[in-house]
């Protein structure tokens, strides 16, 4: 039976960090661990609606909020330090934090690349300099990076996104190998479309039309899909899994090109034998 549980021999529960940690996918993150036993600290630049996260969860005594903006050095570093003596130790760090600049690629600026870079690939490698660094110390551990299918595969208006994601997973599969010597597996799940409030305000009814289509399973994720896998790869149940791309998306990288045709079940012409 895989356990996920927080199994440790110290009176100390192990301690989850999560970026992004206010909403969407990295709330549902941040439950997940909660829910398994972690005491968690979750990150975010939106300090207002961080602070409604941690209120809403009401489990002050094993949840820190911290106001951080992952793309600054500083304001990391201070994290850490928080975490550190709020909590003493560091088990588990989700690279969660991202943002999005959809537009055409001649018409993206450097400004709006270097801002998509900067939190989603930069961020990453920063925390991971920082908590990883506090996880190698203790012999163990493990950081999964939340990339996206972008990554996998190219598509429109993804220039910055897509490449930043590209990026965050060979940025995963550097560290499987350095961190791993030290008893850090480090690894990265890329989410297809997922049914985030964000996805709500911006996915137009035929762009959701074009994702059903395309996707084998024919919905979105769940925010709570998403952390169960993120979980799984944090726990012991994961112990020998390192350097390890999941793409956890009902099929869509798996399906490359949709056929709406076929899915709607017209009939396919017989084939012409020569």
């Amino acid at each position: 039976m895989t356990d996920l549980s927080t199994s440790t021999t110290s009176s100390s529960p192990r301690v989850a960090v999560v970026t992004g940690g206010a909403r969407g996918i990295g709330l549902a993150i941040g439950r997940w661990f909660l829910a398994h036993g972690y005491s968690v600290a979750l990150l975010d630049i939106d300090g207002a609606t961080l602070d409604q996260a941690v209120a809403e969860l009401a489990q002050p005594a094993k949840l820190l909020g911290l106001h951080c903006d992952v793309s600054k050095p500083s304001q990391i570093e201070s994290a850490a330090k928080a975490v550190v003596e709020r909590f003493g130790r560091v088990d588990a760090l989700v690279n969660n934090a991202g943002v999005a600049v959809f537009k055409p690629a001649l018409q993206t600026s450097f400004e709006e690349w270097r801002t998509v870079l900067g939190t989603n690939l930069d961020g990453a490698f920063l925390c991971t300099q920082a908590f990883g660094a506090l996880m190698v110390e203790r012999g163990s551990g493990a950081v999964v990076n939340i990339a996206s299918i972008s990554g996998l595969r190219a598509s429109t208006l993804r220039v910055a996104y897509g490449t930043s994601k590209a990026a965050l997973i060979h940025l995963t599969k550097q560290h499987a190998v350095e961190l791993g010597n030290a008893g850090v597996r480090v690894n990265v799940i890329a989410p297809g479309p997922v049914e985030t409030e964000m996805a709500k305000l911006v996915h137009s009814v035929a762009i959701r039309s074009d994702y059903y289509d395309t996707i084998p399973l024919g919905r979105y994720g769940t925010p709570e899909e998403m952390a169960n896998a993120v979980g799984f790869l944090c726990s012991d149940g994961a112990s020998f899994i390192n350097g390890q791309v999941l793409a956890v998306d009902g099929g869509f990288d798996a399906a490359g090109v949709g056929l709406p045709t076929l899915r709607r079940g017209m009939p396919v012409p017989a084939a012409d034998h020569a």
